[in-house]
């Protein structure tokens, strides 16, 4: 079966040496979609080389302010193409956006900014928003567009929501964002296969007693074109066994499908799995 996982590595190359290489050397993904690389595109390829010669295939897009924000994919073959950017002039070198066709579907990863209410940050966050969501509606297709979104949707999406309802990331404005996104077609797999439930979480604050609680948000998801959606079958939160064991204030998020457009086709460019079970 195909499997999609998502996760914000806060620092490819910190994160290759924590723990994120020998998490790719047993994940069940088919594809990974990466966020805030925080690296050119020469310092992922090294990150990643043992994953690379290993046989995944990366596509990143690099951020044009250095140590910030950036985005890849990883695929266990060639993507046919690969697109920076989604027509923005202020956001195309921003390293936040990058989709990748396979076989008859389109996988992006994207990276909305964290934002901080009453700054020139903020006000960013809603240009990045309103110009993604006008493509997003252009999109036809199957697609899948999964990330770190920075936006819990609703009270079920953060611990301590009454705490932070004047806080970037569950502001009126990004959640009403977050229903226009959805109302375009689009699905949250993992919330549709977990409805009502807390979490699953997947962004922990490092300060504090956050991871340990289980005091966290979630931010990461998966969104994929209404006419997949049902394909999704599973999904879970990668959370680390212990603080220590942590390789990014993030965890991975992992999507399983029955089936998926193209997934499985005999390609001599794929790379057969060896990976045992999460």
């Amino acid at each position: 079966m195909p499997y999609i996982s998502t996760v914000n590595v806060n620092g490819v190359r910190a994160a290759a040496g924590k723990g994120l290489l020998a998490w790719l050397a047993v994940t069940e993904a088919d594809i990974v979609c990466l966020q805030e690389t925080r690296a050119t595109d020469a310092q992922v390829r090294t990150a990643l080389a043992a994953a690379l010669d290993a046989g995944w295939h990366v596509s990143h897009a690099e951020p044009e302010s250095k140590g910030r924000a950036g985005v890849g994919i990883l695929s266990r073959w060639a993507p046919a193409d690969v697109r920076v950017g989604f027509g923005s002039s202020e956001f195309a070198s921003a390293g936040r956006y990058l989709e990748a066709d396979f076989d008859g579907i389109t996988v992006a990863s994207v990276y909305v900014h964290s934002g901080d209410v009453g700054t020139v940050r903020q006000d960013e966050k809603y240009r990045f928003m309103a110009e993604l969501g006008s493509y997003l509606a252009t999109r036809t297709g199957d697609f899948v567009v999964a990330g770190d979104w920075n936006i819990a949707h609703t009270e079920h999406d953060l611990k301590n929501w009454r705490g932070n309802l004047k806080s970037s990331g569950f502001l009126p404005r990004e959640r009403a964002w977050i229903d226009e996104v959805l109302g375009m077609g689009y699905v949250d797999v993992v919330r549709s296969l977990y409805p009502g439930v807390a979490g699953p979480y997947s962004w922990w604050s490092y300060r504090g007693r956050a991871f340990d609680n289980d005091s966290g948000w979630r931010i990461d998801a998966v969104y994929t074109t209404d006419d997949i959606a049902p394909l999704a079958v599973s999904a879970r939160v990668e959370r680390a066994a212990t603080y220590a064991d942590r390789w990014s204030d993030h965890a991975p998020v992992t999507v399983e499908f029955s089936e998926l457009p193209g997934f499985g086709v005999a390609d001599p460019g794929r790379t057969t799995r060896s990976c045992s079970g999460a």
